[in-house]
């Protein structure tokens, strides 16, 4: 073997890495990065961050996920200092606390889910070395992004957007209190373009929400082997007289008055419930807004009686959340469909090992209402326990239980209406179940109905009677 370096010509669009990502398929798509797109961004990074050589930067980010990138190459290409965490560290906030201590660290990254955990450890105000803490990876909580202004008032809180397709980040965001209710993502970096269009590629005006596109030097060659999604996903860009390209992100977003981007949540987190089209993301951000809770995801989860929202939440250290009192709140600012059917408290949502909560490790929502139970007395108050179980698609129902606390909306109380109304022969005004929502109550109001029908044709039979008694 020869002793120099191999001579080896590299340009701009050689592949530089290829990171896998998920797929809504199942199948991995592998997003082949180019040297120049790279480059871009560590050089951006540098002119917005200017590391210099007493910075040393936390490598703490598995290397399957694309922050590790910049987390190797930024320091080492500019003098500052590397210090390596084991592999596992950066889900142990105590160990984190011990590394920022001991290298004396300045630079750190975090998922939004990771660092609550972090601040929410012990001694995290001894970590006075550290200047700048970037997030990324998932949206930042507002209360979240107010406790680390509050916690951390000596360093500098940064949000960043971007998807593995266009290397690592596109846009950013100086982190400061302000008064809007969500936390930007803030402008593009630079060569960067984004977009925020229609579904015919038109630009969107300021405050409408829209996709996200993104273009520029940044943007991956496309998908390793996967010509198909690759053209799926990678437009022609109809604002470039060259020729260019545009990423659809599948992420909804807004212009804010200021200036900045807004993130609203994925396109594809929209669901159709009772035949409305929600993002969840609405629904996250207004339960992070109540006061005690730490993290909220909600999903859609279809049963018997259709699709209904679920959410989970978690509540901060010594705080109790009361569900009623959250479901009152939501109602405040949502519409009746976008208030989860069930609303279920966990000492922490569960993380992939990217940091990132894992849906799928979420527990099965319990569509049931969480009072002590009191079995259904009688055979009509046994029918319509019966019949709600059957449309909302659960297990029991007592005498106490509130349809719509049970997951119920107006879709399934028509069915309801029309179930009882073929097995009891009663028929109720559809006004009647709205405004009877508890079981026992409904069952009142429909023994009413039978005694007055009963009553009435006691006495068309006593006026018969009497007729025929005159004829005769």
């Amino acid at each position: 073997e020869g002793a120099g370096n191999p001579a080896i010509p590299v340009h701009g669009d050689n592949l530089v890495y290829v990171i896998y990502t998920s797929g809504s398929t199942g199948k991995p798509k592998g997003v082949a990065t180019r040297h120049r797109s790279l480059l871009n961004r560590l050089v951006w990074m540098q002119q917005a961050h200017g590391l210099v050589a007493g910075d040393v930067i936390l490598q703490k980010t598995p290397f399957s996920f694309d922050v590790s990138v910049w987390e190797f190459f930024w320091p080492l290409m500019n003098g500052a200092r590397l210090a390596v965490a084991a592999p596992g560290d950066h889900r142990d906030p105590a160990r984190l606390i011990e590394l920022i201590r001991r290298y004396a660290v300045t630079t750190i990254h975090f998922v939004p889910s990771m660092l609550q955990n972090f601040i929410s450890g012990d001694d995290t105000q001894t970590c006075t070395t550290l200047r700048r803490i970037l997030c990324s990876g998932e949206a930042l909580p507002m209360e979240l992004q107010r406790k680390m202004l509050r916690q951390f008032h000596w360093a500098k809180l940064f949000n960043l957007y971007g998807p593995t397709e266009a290397a690592i980040d596109v846009t950013q965001w100086v982190c400061k209190n302000d008064t809007h209710g969500s936390v930007a993502i803030g402008q593009p970096i630079s060569d960067t373009k984004t977009h925020i269009l229609d579904t015919d590629l038109n630009l969107i005006p300021q405050g409408v929400a829209g996709e996200l596109y993104l273009g520029g030097v940044g943007l991956a060659r496309g998908y390793l082997d996967r010509r198909g999604l690759t053209a799926e996903r990678f437009v022609a860009d109809p604002f470039d007289e060259k020729g260019g390209r545009l990423y659809r992100t599948g992420d909804l977003a807004r212009w804010r008055g200021d200036g900045q981007i807004e993130y609203l949540g994925r396109r594809d987190n929209q669901v159709k419930v009772r035949g409305f089209r929600i993002e969840l993301g609405e629904i996250e951000t207004q339960l992070l807004l109540q006061p005690g809770v730490r993290e909220a995801v909600v999903v859609a989860r279809r049963g018997t009686g259709g699709a209904r929202l679920a959410a989970y939440v978690s509540a901060h250290a010594g705080k109790n959340l009361d569900i009623p009192v959250l479901r009152e709140a939501l109602s405040k600012v949502l519409p009746d469909y976008m208030i989860p059917a069930t609303v279920m408290v966990l000492d922490s949502l569960p993380l992939s090992p990217n940091g990132k909560v894992d849906r799928r490790m979420l527990p099965k929502p319990e569509f049931a209402n969480r009072g002590r139970y009191e079995a259904p007395q009688g055979e009509m108050e046994e029918v319509v326990a019966t019949v709600w179980a059957e449309v909302l698609g659960i297990g029991q129902v007592g005498r106490n239980d509130n349809f719509f606390a049970l997951g119920g909306h107006s879709l399934a109380i028509l069915q309801v209406q029309q179930k009882l109304e073929q097995i009891l022969s009663i028929a109720l005004p559809l006004r009647l179940y709205f405004e009877n929502p508890q079981l026992v109550d409904i069952v009142r109001v429909l023994q009413e109905k039978r005694s007055l029908v009963s009553e009435k044709s006691a006495g068309l039979r006593g006026i018969a009677n009497l007729l025929d008694l005159l004829e005769s």
